[in-house]
C-alpha cells in the first residue's frame, strides 16, 4: 500500500485513537512525524513518543494525553496543506488558531515549529496542521 500523505495518516491515527480513548497509538516512523510529535509534546497535546525499532520498519509509539476525567488534550486536529493543495504562509500571515488557544504547526527553513515560534523566528513556511 503506497501512502500519498503520511502526515494525514499520522493525524487520522491520532484522531481515531483519541476517539477510542486509547493510551497510545503506533504510527510508521519518519523524521517529519518525529518533528510534528516534538511540537505536539512541547505544546502539551501528547505525553510523549518513542521509536519502536521492530521489523519490518520502525514505528513511533505515541502516548496520548487525557485529563483526570478522561477528556483528550487534543479536541481537534486537521491537515491544512495537502499534497494536492499546498498551503504556505508568510511570517506576517501565519494564522492564529482559535484566537491563539490552538496552534498551527508549520514546516519552515528553521525546522518544524508552531506558528508562534515561526513568528518569533521571523520565518514563514508550509502550514501542516491546526490543533486545539
Amino acid at each position: 500500500m503506497s501512502m500519498s500523505d503520511p502526515i494525514a495518516d499520522l493525524l487520522t491515527r491520532l484522531r481515531n485513537a483519541i476517539e477510542r480513548r486509547y493510551a497510545y497509538v503506533l504510527v510508521p516512523a519518519s523524521n517529519m512525524k518525529v518533528a510534528i510529535l516534538q511540537v505536539l509534546e512541547q505544546e502539551g497535546y501528547i505525553d510523549g513518543y518513542a521509536v519502536v525499532e521492530n521489523a519490518p520498519r520502525p514505528m513511533l509509539r505515541v502516548r496520548l494525553r487525557y485529563s483526570e476525567n478522561r477528556e483528550p488534550a487534543i479536541n481537534h486536529i486537521e491537515r491544512v496543506s495537502k499534497p494536492g493543495r499546498r498551503v504556505y504562509s508568510k511570517q506576517r500571515d501565519i494564522p492564529l488558531v482559535l484566537s491563539g488557544m490552538g496552534v498551527a504547526i508549520l514546516t519552515t527553513p528553521k525546522g518544524v515549529m508552531t506558528g508562534r515560534q515561526a513568528h518569533r523566528e521571523n520565518v514563514g513556511g508550509e502550514v501542516l496542521c491546526y490543533v486545539w
